[in-house]
């Protein structure tokens, strides 16, 4: 298993009339983590897209358990509990800064050939990354 996090300050221009966050706004912040964790491993989305991979999403789910509000400073950990194959399953947990769980999610993204348009295995650089992580755990 691979866990990462990251942190966002919620901006005002986030929030809706009530104060809190906009709901749409949490694939944001999904995307945000999930930019930051691949940052983390030494790769990028840019170098994949270079590398002719794009990564669309197939699937997303949200659950809403409390609200964050405007300044809250979020931490956002995104945690990846299997390798990838063709597609890429990513949970989230977003927390307040009192540490209440505010939101879990979960996001399918399919690597694709953008030459072909096809579905294509995950790269080769992802996959030496992440295998130091899962073959820690079957060592234990």
């Amino acid at each position: 298993m691979y866990c990462f996090e990251t942190h966002i300050r919620v901006r005002y221009g986030e929030t809706d009339q009530m104060g809190y966050v906009y709901y749409g706004n949490y694939p944001l912040y999904y995307e945000v983590a999930r930019t930051e964790m691949l940052r983390s491993l030494g790769l990028s989305y840019k170098q994949m897209e270079k590398d002719g991979i794009i990564l669309p999403v197939r699937s997303l789910e949200i659950r809403y358990w409390d609200a964050a509000r405007y300044d809250d400073l979020l931490t956002v950990k995104v945690i990846l509990k299997e390798l990838p194959g063709v597609r890429i399953r990513f949970f989230y947990e977003i927390y307040n800064d009192r540490q209440v769980l505010l939101n879990t999610g979960e996001t399918v993204l399919v690597f694709v050939n953008v030459r072909t348009g096809k579905p294509a295995k995950a790269p080769e650089s992802l996959m030496t990354e992440l295998e130091k992580y899962f073959l820690r755990e079957t060592v234990k």
